[in-house]
């Protein structure tokens, strides 16, 4: 069967160039010009992904419908296509929910690699996780510890979900730099180690002798759901 992905892009030559090519490279496609019907396509069509242009006419806010496709129960992988290239664009829409944002213009080719990653990635999307009293609803946005509420930014839901997706394996500060916050190059920053400490503050029993969120030997943390 072949994998659909909905195209909301207000240019039509843009549309029509992305379009020809992604059919012929086998992928069935919807192209929504305005954003506005993008719920109702996503419903009618159920897209595997969707590639979102963040410009839109008559005011339509490309980060908000990420975002709400980010929140939906059924939620679908959002690649950003934009001529916004600046550092903070690409971390605003890495923070409200896109698996990948990529700059206009670019290579076709490179649009293709990263649509089969994102797909390849998102195949095993967790949407809830649950470890010792804790309680994680990441398509709602709520998390909780027995009948406390627990209170999380959403960058802290974004980097918790990437741990659940990748449980019992080790996520390097460089792979949650990259795809979290966005960065093409690695600083050297303490950024992840922060967050890291906050999240312990939140989930562990004891976050200064971690059960759950642990550092891992090298250069990176591993999450664990189950204790040892």
């Amino acid at each position: 069967m072949k994998k659909r992905i909905l195209l909301i892009e207000d240019d039509a030559s843009i549309a029509r160039l992305l379009l020809d090519n992604l059919e012929f490279e086998g992928f069935a496609v919807q192209w929504s010009r305005t954003g506005r019907d993008a719920l109702h396509f996503t419903r009618e069509f159920s897209p595997d992904l969707v590639l979102l242009d963040l410009m839109l006419p008559n005011n339509v806010n490309g980060l908000e419908i990420c975002r709400t496709l980010s929140n939906v129960e059924n939620r679908v992988p959002v690649i950003i296509i934009s001529a916004r290239g600046e550092q903070e664009d690409r971390i605003r829409g890495l923070t409200v929910g896109a698996d990948d944002y990529m700059v206009k213009p670019f290579p076709f080719a490179e649009l293709i690699a990263r649509i089969n990653a994102v797909l390849r990635r998102t195949k095993g999307r967790v949407d809830r996780i649950t470890f010792g009293d804790i309680s994680v609803d990441f398509v709602r946005m709520k998390a909780t510890s027995g009948k406390r509420q627990l209170v999380f930014t959403d960058r802290e839901f974004q980097i918790l979900r990437y741990f659940a997706e990748h449980s019992g394996n080790v996520v390097s500060r460089e792979e949650l730099l990259h795809l979290v916050w966005g960065y093409d190059e690695v600083p050297l920053t303490r950024t992840v180690d922060n967050f890291i400490f906050r999240l312990r503050q939140k989930i562990e029993p004891d976050p200064r002798s971690p059960r759950y969120l642990r550092k891992a030997y090298g250069d990176g943390y591993r999450l664990t759901l189950t204790e040892e």
